[in-house]
């Protein structure tokens, strides 16, 4: 390898790192806003996820515009719908949870996202995952643990929908890494919102349909903008670099978010969170640390 295309791969990976920590942010603040809507204003969660997806999908059409109808068209629509399905349901998982539990339990439970992740990515994308990456990845779980401290806490069937959201987003997130190599970000982003508002639309009116009004209906619109903003930075997190790879970076939305739920919600997480919250920084640091050293010694 030259130095010209270390040049890249080290570029690739700094970008993919920060595209991800960018998603993190947005879906933060997203968090705040869908934990207000569902816990503190007591919208039912099912219409909390159409509503938020409706609007993004409006917010999505610029983006089909400046690209084009053709942005609109694939080869392989049922990667697309498979993926959607899942998403769609990890989403109504999510937004359920934080209808019943505080925004940093839910965050420090979907953190297992990243071992269905790694495991997928090494089964059926063929990833070589190496043990800097596997051990990075177990200790920013157990940073999120640490936090979390579930053998303190008394578990509700509602603390485990996180973990199912993980599971259903992980596999979502491996069928959009096997499709960045072939398709658009822009196609990935606007496909996946445009399957996603029937499918939310659909479960909403089976739990009993609901529409929001005056201020719900502003935080609607706000909830709809970040969604866009978040999907479209996560899916150049993975176009840029191995989904094992940018992986562990999303363990920084864990301090971020229980920041969040501290700030708005005034909730105060049990256990050693500046510990925790350590541990997961430091093993996101590492892992690139150690991914651009490995590629200094290939140059």
């Amino acid at each position: 390898m030259n130095q010209n295309s270390f040049a890249v791969s080290q570029s690739r990976a700094l970008a993919g790192a920060t595209f991800m920590v960018l998603g993190g942010v947005a879906f933060s603040l997203l968090n705040v806003v869908t934990q207000w809507l569902t816990m503190k204003l007591a919208f039912p969660p099912a219409s909390a996820a159409f509503w938020q997806y409706a609007f993004a999908f409006l917010f999505s059409l610029p983006f089909l515009r400046k690209a084009g109808l053709s942005s609109m068209r694939t080869n392989y629509p049922w990667r697309h719908v498979v993926r959607v399905v899942l998403a769609a349901l990890g989403v109504e998982a999510w937004v359920s949870s934080l209808a019943a539990v505080p925004i940093w339990q839910a965050i420090a439970l979907v953190m297992t996202s990243p071992f269905f992740i790694i495991l997928g990515a090494r089964l059926f994308l063929g990833e070589r995952v190496g043990g800097a990456r596997w051990a990075a990845t177990a200790v920013g779980f157990a940073g999120a643990m640490i936090i979390l401290q579930p053998w303190s806490d008394s578990f509700t069937w509602a603390a485990l929908l996180p973990v199912l959201s993980a599971l259903l987003w992980g596999a979502s997130s491996l069928i959009t890494k096997s499709l960045t190599g072939i398709e658009k970000p822009e196609t990935i982003t606007v496909w996946l919102l445009v399957l996603l508002t029937p499918i939310n639309g659909g479960l909403a009116l089976a739990a009993g349909f609901a529409v929001p009004m005056g201020a719900t209906l502003a935080l609607f619109l706000l909830a709809g903008l970040l969604t866009v903003v978040a999907q479209y930075l996560l899916t150049l997190a993975y176009a840029s670099a191995d989904a094992a790879y940018v992986q562990p970076f999303d363990d920084l939305k864990l301090p971020l978010n229980v920041l969040a739920g501290w700030l708005f919600f005034g909730y105060a997480p049990a256990g050693y969170l500046w510990l925790g919250a350590a541990l997961i920084l430091s093993a996101s640091l590492f892992i690139m640390r150690n991914e651009m050293r490995k590629e200094r010694k290939l140059a």
